[in-house]
């Protein structure tokens, strides 16, 4: 055993983002959403504290979209035929995602806006 080495945690994070990436189609729509987003940063010239807030909503909105993955996952693992309290808990997760994208939605308006504005 001395000759082994132990993986790292860092080769399972990468399968789960893998994994989400290839599954989970809401959240390859937030990548896409995200993908023009940041060429519309790059565009309007963003400065560093804008591009800070704009990571940060960005990762607020992919992070609780992979939570609410993995709660989906469970609960139909734990409860497959649907208990009541299940789908309780499921909507709550999905309703965590709208809330980060609203939040990302407002953020963003608040940064693009005033740009966008400016072109007119």
């Amino acid at each position: 055993m001395k000759g082994r080495k132990k993986p790292l945690g860092f080769s399972f994070a990468w399968n789960g983002i893998r994994e989400v990436i290839r599954t989970e189609r809401n959240f390859q729509i937030h990548l896409t959403v995200t993908l023009f987003v940041v060429i519309a940063g790059f565009f309007f010239r963003l400065s560093n504290i804008e591009w800070g807030i704009l990571v940060l909503v960005i990762g607020l909105v992919l992070v609780t979209e992979m939570t609410n993955s993995v709660i989906e996952k469970m609960m139909d693992y734990i409860k497959p035929d649907m208990h009541p309290t299940a789908r309780v808990i499921k909507d709550v997760a999905a309703g965590a995602v709208l809330m980060a994208a609203l939040i990302a939605v407002i953020i963003g308006l608040l940064l693009f806006l005033p740009k966008l504005y400016m072109l007119f």
